[in-house]
């Protein structure tokens, strides 16, 4: 078929077509040796067709030809490694739109706190375990960030896990202020800021700026939307029934050492025990103090461990209220971090 015929076949272009012969990519069938005109065969479509996908994604030339010239399996990693590429590069992009917006702003910031890097690094990993991306709710894939007189605190929820960090300021706000800040921005400004003797927190109308001594100064962006009302919750919580004090390791150990999706707990005459719901196999006895009500309680594994993992210090305190009601996660001996996980239906 001629090349008019070809490219109203295939959704590209004349130009694009001898730009792609040009290029060695889409060669056609046959050329008149006197008139010079292209020939496409039908066998040849559905090459051209995906040539036109792969460029729609933006996809350099080189990566399409090794897409086009590849086994499904490898096309598929190509694929996939050319989508992480884009997706980091927009972030990236999009990072620095905020950063001039921010700079073109004409209102002053405002100083918020001053935080010990380290710790501040610290408590954004440990807090972020909990925020969720892909929910349809932007504001889950960031952190709630509070300070006043007297504290700072950070709060993320994937509406399955909540957990809540307060950190003392070095140096308290002038007044109170509250936002949602982006959860991977706030990740890489925070890592950059792990080796800072003090950062100060810098609110602006669209945003928080982590200021450095050694002025590496990172800005994240605000997500829009409410912020799921964390307090309301932490305040309607019931009377704990149960409590148990454990090793974290033996925790999870006892944890990672059980096969399946849901993990069992069976609090008992002042013990402890696991099992994977679902398994015909005898409960799993763990140190621990425990005082209250017996119960049993079944967890997501997803959900359980990392509540468990990113406690602070080598004990962690379960305060239990029922089956069907959040169990509190925090340290033993430091209740600045604390994680709300919830059960699953017993099943």
């Amino acid at each position: 078929m001629p090349i008019g015929a070809f490219a109203g076949r295939s959704g590209l272009t004349p130009s694009a077509l001898r730009f792609y012969d040009d290029a060695g990519l889409l060669p056609p069938a046959r050329v008149d040796p006197v008139s010079g005109y292209r020939y496409y065969g039908a066998g040849q479509v559905a090459r051209a067709v995906m040539l036109r996908r792969l460029r729609e994604l933006a996809m350099p030339l080189a990566s399409v030809e090794a897409m086009l010239d590849s086994g499904a399996e490898e096309a598929c990693r190509l694929l996939d490694t050319h989508v992480t590429k884009v997706v980091e590069e927009a972030a990236e992009v999009r990072r620095k739109a905020a950063v001039i917006a921010s700079a073109l702003s004409t209102v002053p910031g405002q100083s918020i706190a001053a935080v010990k890097g380290p710790v501040l690094a610290d408590a954004v990993e440990q807090v972020l375990t909990s925020s969720a991306h892909g929910t349809g709710i932007p504001a889950l894939a960031g952190l709630r960030i509070e300070a006043n007189a007297e504290s700072l605190t950070l709060t993320g929820t994937d509406r399955y896990r909540l957990s809540t960090r307060t950190l003392v300021p070095a140096e308290p706000p002038a007044r109170a202020w509250a936002g949602t800040v982006d959860g991977q921005e706030l990740r890489a400004a925070a890592a950059a800021s792990r080796r800072s003797p003090l950062v100060r927190l810098e609110a602006v109308p669209d945003g928080l700026w982590f200021r450095t001594a050694d002025r590496d100064d990172r800005f994240c962006r605000s997500l829009p939307g409410p912020f799921p009302d964390h307090r309301l919750l932490l305040a309607s919580l019931g009377e704990v029934t149960t409590r148990a004090t454990i090793s974290k390791e033996v925790l999870l150990r006892a944890v990672e050492d059980h096969p399946g999706e849901h993990i069992g707990l069976r609090v008992a005459q002042g013990a402890l025990y696991v099992l994977p719901t679902g398994h015909e196999r005898p409960w799993v006895p763990v140190p621990a103090t425990v005082t209250g009500r017996s119960l049993r309680i079944r967890f997501a594994l997803t959900t359980l461990y990392p509540a468990v993992s990113t406690a602070i210090g080598p004990d962690v305190l379960l305060d239990l209220r029922g089956h069907d009601q959040p169990v509190t996660i925090r340290s033993a001996g430091r209740g600045d971090l604390t994680t709300l996980a919830m059960p699953v239906s017993p099943g």
